[in-house]
């Protein structure tokens, strides 16, 4: 019998790769925090000898999903300013808050309490958006979870930068620091093309493909950015962007509710990817993002929650939910986005999108051990009707409220998530922090 570190064994296995699969009570055997074999669970007892054997008889198991785009510290601004519009959500609220209150600290304790629900919630990466990235990139390296740090650069001063050109230098030593981290990986963040000038933009482009790193944008989030884009430079901002060679096959386009025909060809030519918030893009009315003609036109879209200040939620499996719901409704087909469909979006799309898809986004040979178990027996007893009766474990996944049903989460093999317990992180200590944030920001506004 061969030797191996872990072999996990479950009713059902979704490997996303080969499409629309479901194994029925296989096992996955892990080695040196790789998957080395998928395979049915007797044939496994026969050929391995396994240092730990975890068996889940009524789970699912799943790639660990993938969020791809956040801004994990704002979680500490959940339901503070809720139902405006966008514009509004931002210039009087948000910005406001965020002079307020952000500092290094707050980026810390709002960004362990977004990692510790994404774990909870199944999610293994994450993308993320903020100012103090590097307070970030400490949370992340001790709770075990992998994150792409997108450094944010605007034209105006935050507390963690005066300018564009120091926004640059920071995060430019932010990827020195971590350029051989195979757990975080730093990114080149512009806000908008509204909050970035042209120079900067070209100048962000060109590190990108010299350090061969991706960048992140919210491109085309409403009709008024487009709208005023084109009144002020005769040009959609999509356009702008490909003119200053900013779009590549490294360019994550965050939002993308507005799309017409050049929009669409402009993705197709420049091979970028779409990053779809589709509960952020509700609750802001800002658009819809059209999913289907983009996948149908051969275009990579994958999926983010937003941040909890504009979603309230960082549940990925509730994005899965209303992304194949939104995508049937606003291509009037109610085949338009599948349920393994919405499911690739939340893994294997998103490891396209950051140039990864040979190492996570799917449970494969070869590919790091980032999983995620979801019991779907409701649990011990009929306390849990929601996940009975149950004829296709996919669409029960999507459809059905499952992120509460996550059990276990391993990233590299490193269990993050034990029977619904955190591992890395401790969420009473996470809780009273957030706490007194909460009554520091409740003040502020008395």
């Amino acid at each position: 019998m061969e030797p191996i570190d872990h072999l996990i064994s479950s009713k059902w296995i979704i490997p996303v790769i080969p499409q629309s699969a479901v194994y029925e009570d296989c096992a996955i055997a892990v080695s040196a925090g790789r998957i080395v074999a998928i395979l049915p669970q007797t044939e496994a007892l026969r050929k391995f000898d396994p240092e730990h054997h975890t068996a889940l008889p009524d789970h699912v198991l799943v790639p660990g999903l993938i969020n791809m785009h956040g801004h994990a510290a704002m979680s500490l601004f959940r339901g503070y300013a809720d139902d405006h519009s966008l514009h509004t959500w931002l210039e009087h609220y948000i910005w406001p808050a965020e002079a307020r209150f952000v500092s290094e600290e707050f980026v810390s304790h709002g960004t362990e309490l977004a990692i510790a629900e994404m774990i909870k919630a199944g999610t293994t990466f994450f993308s993320d958006m903020y100012f103090f990235p590097n307070a970030a990139a400490r949370v992340a390296q001790t709770s075990g979870i992998r994150c792409q740090l997108a450094f944010p650069v605007i034209d105006f001063p935050s507390a963690w930068a005066r300018d564009a050109e120091e926004y640059l230098h920071k995060g430019l030593q932010l990827h020195d620091d971590y350029n051989d981290s195979d757990r975080i990986h730093v990114a080149f963040g512009p806000h908008a093309p509204y909050t970035v000038l042209d120079k900067h933009l070209e100048k962000i482009a060109v590190y990108a493909e010299e350090l061969d790193s991706c960048i992140q944008i919210h491109l085309h989030e409403t009709a008024t950015e487009v709208d005023d884009a084109v009144r002020e430079t005769g040009k959609r901002p999509i356009e702008r962007l490909r003119q200053l060679n900013l779009l590549s096959p490294q360019t994550q386009c965050v939002h993308m509710t507005q799309v017409n025909a050049e929009d669409l060809a402009t993705l197709q030519s420049c091979n970028s990817h779409v990053i779809h918030c589709p509960k952020s893009n509700l609750k802001l009315a800002s658009g819809f993002c059209p999913t289907a003609g983009l996948l149908g036109a051969d275009i990579n879209v994958a999926l983010g929650t937003d941040s909890a200040a504009s979603n309230n939620s960082l549940d990925i499996f509730n994005e899965m939910q209303t992304a194949a719901l939104l995508g049937k409704a606003v291509a009037g087909n109610a085949e338009a986005i599948s349920a393994h469909t919405a499911l690739e979006m939340a893994t294997i799309n998103g490891a396209r999108a950051l140039g990864l898809e040979d190492r996570i986004g799917s449970l494969e040979k070869g590919k790091y051990a980032d999983i995620t178990a979801v019991d779907l027996s409701g649990p011990g007893s009929l306390s849990d009707l929601s996940s009975l009766p149950l004829y296709n474990p996919i669409s029960q996944l999507v459809y059905t409220a499952s992120a509460h049903r996550v059990s276990h989460v391993w990233v590299n093999d490193r269990l993050l998530l034990d029977n619904g317990e955190l591992t890395t992180l401790q969420q009473r200590e996470i809780a009273e922090k957030v706490r007194q944030w909460q009554n520091k920001i409740a003040a502020s506004e008395a």
